[in-house]
């Protein structure tokens, strides 16, 4: 009884002192540690920073292309007529000057012969202008005919000679109309459309009905606009992949052949050709696939988080820590943009610690409490 008795005070005062300890001792201490942070807060405010680095561009960018035939034409008939025949049939492989299809044009061929008799006409008419030149001439030397008389038969002998001329150039024309009733390849390939029928009514001309497709697509060309970043690095004879999704495991090689004297004023992409051999065929026109493009290294840039950069009347300006977490505002000069990330070609050292959003509320010389440097995204 008498160790309860003793232990009973103990007891009670060890309640009274954490009540005293978590009423009053306790809140005084968080409200004093909460006005510290506040008085540090306002005196070094904590900002966000990241280092300035070289960050080289990728060797390599991939960009959507669409495959298309090396040469491509839509085959138009050059003279009027009917359809009689077609020779060959959509996919099929020509040559060069293979008949494809022939037309029935019988008003060419009456135009034809009644050419050939206005030539024969012709013809008959000068030999008989001549005959009568030579014999006036003969005349008119004995002084048995007036000179004018000698002139006006030259005269006529000239101008059925220009008859002559006219009459052959007529069914010259008529002869190439003749020969057009045979429609060929201008090049080898393949017939990609054939858009008429036996019997259909031929239209010469662009006016007309197209009446085959012809696509060459022993090569094939490859579009792709490169970046604006990019554009140094891609000149002519510079390798490329080709990939296609129907062959996953297949990486078709390629060249630049070409690339345009100019960028895209609404992109800022250089449009770029390349040219890949599909000898066997495996590729057709219009497939949509993906070029990789294998670039020289270049010189790396220098980049920061575009949202570090400050934009102001009389300038650009990034704000940067010392090793006081002293704050300055330092004046610099912008490159490329890519994105996430900008250039700076002039006023920032590599390895330079910047603030990150800096806000309104900074001032130059002002002492700050840099936080852990927030990861950049290499450009």
């Amino acid at each position: 009884m008498k160790s309860a008795s003793r232990t009973l005070p103990l007891i009670l005062a060890a309640i009274v002192a954490g009540v005293i300890y978590f009423v009053g001792v306790r809140p005084r201490l968080r409200a004093s540690a909460e006005l510290a942070d506040r008085e540090r807060a306002l005196n070094h405010p904590p900002v966000n920073v990241v280092i300035a680095h070289h960050a080289a561009l990728a060797n390599e960018i991939i960009l959507p292309a669409s495959l298309q035939a090396l040469e491509e034409a839509p085959i138009y008939a050059r003279t009027d007529g009917y359809l009689a025949k077609y020779l060959v049939d959509l996919g099929d492989h020509v040559k060069a000057g293979q008949a494809l299809a022939i037309i029935d044009g019988p008003e060419v061929d009456q135009q034809l012969n009644q050419a050939r008799a206005a030539l024969e006409q012709a013809r008959a008419n000068f030999e008989l202008a001549r005959t009568s030149a030579v014999r006036w001439k003969d005349l008119g030397t004995q002084n048995a005919v007036a000179q004018q008389e000698v002139d006006e038969k030259v005269a006529a002998l000239a101008a059925r000679e220009a008859d002559v001329h006219a009459a052959e150039a007529n069914v010259a024309r008529l002869g190439q109309l003749k020969d057009y009733q045979t429609i060929t390849a201008p090049f080898d390939g393949v017939i990609s459309a054939r858009n008429v029928d036996i019997g259909a009514l031929i239209s010469a001309g662009g006016s007309g009905r197209e009446l085959f497709r012809l696509a060459q697509i022993g090569r094939l060309r490859v579009y792709a606009s490169i970046p604006q970043a990019y554009f140094n690095s891609v000149k002519p004879g510079l390798a490329v992949d080709v990939m296609v999704n129907e062959f996953p495991s297949r990486v078709f090689p390629g060249k630049v052949v070409r690339v345009a004297g100019a960028l895209d004023a609404a992109t800022r992409t250089l449009l770029t050709e390349v040219q890949i051999s599909n000898e066997n065929g495996e590729l057709l026109p219009g497939l949509f696939g993906q070029v990789r493009f294998k670039l020289r290294s270049g010189e790396p840039p220098l980049v920061i988080p575009s949202n570090a950069v400050i934009l102001r009347s009389d300038g650009t300006f990034v704000a940067t820590v010392d090793a006081a977490n002293a704050l300055h505002f330092v004046k610099v000069k912008l490159g490329r943009d890519f994105g996430t990330t900008v250039e700076i070609t002039a006023g920032l050292a590599d390895g330079a610690t910047v603030v990150a959003n800096p806000n309104d509320a900074l001032s130059d010389g002002q002492v700050v409490e840099p936080l852990a440097p927030a990861p950049v995204k290499k450009g």
